[in-house]
């Protein structure tokens, strides 16, 4: 499509593009790419100050730039297409649904699929090959299921979810609708309940449900386990990675981000749009604050405040961690000089005296 017409897609004003200026080119766009490797008839974008120098070797055709009259005039003596935006990548991540939609299979019902008579099913639904349904379940309007994924009865899917190939969905899970629920994920099975007894370990029976409020994404062999009571809920525009551990009993509230291999052990509570990175541990119980971060690796023991940035194990405040860690580098060498120095030296040489 020619650059005019995606930003009429995008519902960009012409005045946010290179497109007012005399002589301005419209080229035509065949796809997108990164920057460093974008060729002729694709769009890219830059995001910062770092970045500024491929304005002028880049080979796209078109490009996304921060509101900055260097990087538009950079561009424009390039005699390149641009769009001003404040947010380039939401700007770019908008324009790559014009030219890749994730691939679903036409509404249907493969053959080898077993549904039960319980089951209803809401319009536009496709269900593939090896699907098993148990009911009573209620799949929502235009709902995609892939291939050899398994539900459970008492299940609610909203509409317009999809679950990738794989997926099981344990009893009376309830995912709300627009969720993309990815390879391999388990929703709602038992969580680790377990009561200690002089004859060993008995179980708890685990008779809660795992909600998922709307437009929740779950990546691939992701674990969100239900309680023995109550709810495991995550928050709606919630986006949990591949490999994560979600505990029985969490409260996960709205717009937070889970990166690869967090765990989170039972009952505990993430406030609106937390950040944990990847490998992050939260212990049982902990609360952590709205809008906190925690970087790679960190080990969150006790509550965390509103806002707060903690790193490390246990986890504190990161410019605490930063400075522990500069001096942690130092110690091995100020051990290795106290070793050589002429005090230990002259200790040494009167203990040889001595024997």
């Amino acid at each position: 499509m020619k650059f005019s017409q995606l930003m009429v897609e995008l519902k960009i004003p012409l005045t946010q593009t290179s497109l007012t200026r005399p002589g301005a080119v419209d080229p035509e766009l065949k796809g997108v790419a990164a920057i460093d490797c974008a060729t002729a008839n694709t769009l890219s974008f830059i995001e910062g100050k770092r970045y500024r120098s491929w304005i002028t070797t880049t080979h796209a055709s078109a490009l996304i730039l921060p509101e900055d009259p260097g990087f538009l005039a950079a561009a424009t003596a390039r005699n390149l297409a641009w769009v001003a935006t404040p947010q380039p990548r939401w700007q770019f991540a908008q324009a790559l649904q014009q030219f890749y939609q994730p691939w679903c299979p036409s509404p249907g019902i493969h053959p080898t699929a077993i549904l039960e008579p319980t089951v209803q099913l809401g319009q536009g639904v496709s269900i593939g090959a090896h699907v098993i349904i148990h009911g009573p379940t209620v799949v929502g309007d235009q709902v995609c299921i892939h291939a050899n994924s398994v539900i459970y009865p008492g299940v609610v899917l909203g509409d317009r979810t999809l679950l990738h190939a794989n997926c099981v969905i344990h009893e009376r899970t309830e995912i709300g609708q627009d969720c993309v629920i990815h390879s391999g994920a388990v929703l709602g099975a038992e969580g680790f309940g377990f009561v200690r007894t002089a004859e060993g370990w008995h179980k708890m029976p685990q008779s809660g449900r795992t909600v998922l409020e709307d437009q929740v994404e779950v990546g691939c062999n992701t674990c969100i386990d239900r309680p023995a009571v109550g709810e495991t809920r995550i928050g709606r525009g919630t986006k949990i990675d591949n490999l994560v551990q979600v505990g029985h009993g969490c409260q996960i509230h709205s717009h937070c981000a889970l990166a690869g291999q967090v765990g989170l052990a039972g009952r505990v509570t993430l406030e609106s749009g937390v950040i944990l990175a990847g490998q992050v541990g939260v212990a049982d119980q902990v609360t952590v604050g709205a809008g906190a971060l925690a970087t790679a690796r960190a080990g969150i023991t006790q509550n965390i405040g509103e806002g707060e940035v903690v790193s490390g194990f246990p986890a504190m405040p990161s410019r605490l961690w930063l400075k522990a860690t500069a001096i942690l580098r130092r110690l091995p060498h100020r051990h290795h000089a106290s070793q050589n120095s002429p005090m230990n030296a002259r200790v040494s040489s009167n203990r040889g005296i001595s024997k």
